[in-house]
């Protein structure tokens, strides 16, 4: 059985990434990007399904782990009955080439490791042709499959059916380097790794970036390794934003509730581009901004809302059935059939990002801003339209009242841009449809008996995400809609002490099977406390929200409350970047 999703640790070169749990199991491996096809996938699956275990030969000896300060590079201290040793472990930044790195160090006595190495490229569909590759003084193995090829290089590995082992022993002043290096396999093989120089340059990659974090306040640590971890999730090539490093790790254990998430949401990357230019990094913003445009291109017509990491439009949502799934949730699925849906919300985020950037000095391009106003005119164009929703629902279409609030949002910015910041547009038209969107939702996203806003119009649910319309500047914190609609999620949506997105029981979502707390939710409602004056509510909620992290300081999607343990993708960028909000809320009361 594979470990719980808190047990993974996350390594990357800002364009695909490594999880290696605590037993020290890379369990998940895409190359060359996040939403590349895997080289390791025993997270889905079983050991058959490719991973590499790098571990004591003791099966006595403990380990500890962290991260080396504001960096992505994990280090792991292995105590055993004759001695002490640490393995280093990171992904280069910037080096042109996609390498994966476990240096170990003696520390104190001998300390006897075992490597254990299983490929299976394409999503553990194709075992590769294997050749010993090096020299005696320096050992290599070769992988190939189709367009895929790996180099791993360090130690002798031998082969035991289609597994390959090695042994070695490190004592003190003793350095050994394990690298794997992934190329196209029609492309020459690229020269060894120089482990040191690559060490510190990723070092102080990291180290330069953190240090420009602005940030003083409350749980400062873990807003710093939170902004770490976005910023590990955005594309240094592409500008793209994925929403996590994973695919189909569920949201209810066993169940089928199994997402691929390694994509760009528009909504999530607008999302995390605030977060980011609200702490410094006003060329985050820039990037992602080129990437929209390149994505979206010349028709906003077909404007999707989600996209691949350079922009790619086809995502089409598959299964595969020979992956038994994480601890037996399936199907697994690649691809994302929410690509094709109508969610009215999504402009509303992209448009309020890039105010957030403007506001910070980001100097809008005569392109840029006209693809804002086409932007617009596809919202008006759409405005009666049902949609699906933030939460992506599969059941039948509605007038989702978070979903008409983002769309009185991106008229709001429209108005905003050129009576503000002076940009050419129809203001007067935008105020007109954006007075109309709050005149309807006053009207048929409130419910009238218990003057609360609802899920959507015709119901009298409420839904999470009413969470955002004080933050997106549609009502105040303290309006009394609000705060009737608060009392109600309290009421329930509120389990265990985090929050739920919705009740699923309503079918409203049009899927079997329930869900657990949602952490973005619970960090919404952290926020609604902060700046409506319950301070010591927000605080408590932060606090039990804080705890959901795993050891390093990463979060997932959801929180199984009942077992104590993460559930669904992991690290999910929603849930980090609705944290540092949340703590931004609580350093400004």
């Amino acid at each position: 059985m594979r470990a719980n999703i808190e047990d993974y640790a996350l390594i990357g070169d800002c364009r695909t990434a490594a999880l290696i749990s605590r037993d020290g199991e890379v369990d998940w491996f895409c190359a060359p990007r996040y939403d590349s096809a895997s080289i390791f996938a025993a997270l889905l699956g079983t050991e058959e399904h490719g991973r590499w275990a790098l571990a004591p030969r003791d099966p006595s000896a403990t380990s500890t782990r962290r991260y080396a300060d504001d960096t992505l590079i994990l280090v792991t201290r292995w105590e055993t009955a004759t001695g002490v040793a640490e393995v280093h472990e990171f992904m280069p930044i910037d080096g042109g080439r996609v390498d994966l790195v476990r240096r170990i160090v003696g520390v104190a006595g001998h300390v006897e490791f075992e490597t254990d190495l299983r490929m299976r490229f394409d999503y553990a569909r194709a075992v590769p042709w294997v050749l010993q590759a090096g020299t005696d003084e320096g050992p290599g193995l070769r992988a190939i499959a189709g367009p895929d090829a790996v180099i791993v290089r360090g130690v002798a590995l031998h082969a035991d059916g289609n597994v390959h082992r090695g042994f070695f022993t490190v004592e003190p002043d003793v350095t050994v380097d394990l690298t794997l290096t992934w190329y196209h396999s029609y492309r020459p093989e690229p020269e060894p790794l120089d482990v040191g120089r690559a060490l510190t340059h990723t070092r102080d990659w990291w180290s330069h970036w953190a240090s420009r974090i602005d940030h003083t306040g409350p749980h400062h640590e873990l807003v710093v390794r939170s902004l770490i971890t976005l910023r590990a999730l955005s594309n240094l090539d592409t500008g793209g934003i994925v929403a996590a490093a994973t695919t189909s790790l569920p949201e209810q254990f066993g169940g089928a509730r199994n997402w691929d998430y390694r994509y760009v949401w528009l909504r999530d990357a607008s999302l995390t581009l605030e977060a980011l230019v609200n702490h410094g990094f006003l060329h985050v913003a820039e990037h992602w901004r080129m990437w929209l445009m390149r994505a979206i291109a010349g028709n906003t017509k077909e404007l999707q809302i989600m996209y691949g990491i350079a922009g790619e439009r086809d995502l089409e949502e598959r299964e595969l059935p020979h992956l038994p799934g994480y601890q037996g949730a399936a199907p697994v699925r690649i691809g994302n059939g929410a690509v094709d849906q109508y969610q009215g919300d999504v402009i509303g985020e992209v448009l309020c990002g890039l105010e957030a950037a403007r506001a910070a000095g980001l100097a809008e391009l005569p392109i840029s801003w006209s693809l804002q106003k086409a932007l617009i005119e596809q919202v008006e164009a759409n405005l009666e339209r049902p949609d699906n929703g933030i939460w992506e629902m599969r059941g039948k279409p509605r007038m989702f009242t978070h979903s008409r609030a983002m769309i009185w949002a991106a008229f709001d910015r429209g108005v905003r841009g050129s009576e503000v910041y002076g940009l050419d547009g129809s203001p007067d038209h935008w105020r007109e449809l954006r007075d109309r969107v709050r005149a309807e939702i006053d009207e048929n996203g409130v419910d009238p008996a218990s003057g609360r806003f609802v899920q959507f119009a015709g119901t009298t649910e409420v839904d999470a995400s009413l969470l955002i319309l004080p933050q997106v500047g549609f009502c105040a914190f303290d309006d009394p809609r609000m705060l009737a609609t608060v009392a109600e999620i309290e009421a329930t949506l509120m389990r265990g002490g985090l929050v739920h997105r919705y009740r699923t029981t309503t079918g409203v979502d049009g899927l079997a099977g329930d869900e657990h707390p949602f952490m973005a939710c619970t960090f919404w409602m952290v926020t609604q406390y902060a700046l409506s004056g319950r301070r010591d509510d927000a605080d408590e909620l932060m606090a039990r929200a804080c705890a959901t992290a795993n050891d390093l300081g990463l979060f997932s999607e959801e929180y199984d409350v009942g077992e104590g343990r993460q559930a669904g993708n992991t690290p999910q960028a929603l849930s980090h970047l609705a944290f540092v909000r949340a703590a931004d809320a609580l350093a400004s009361t």
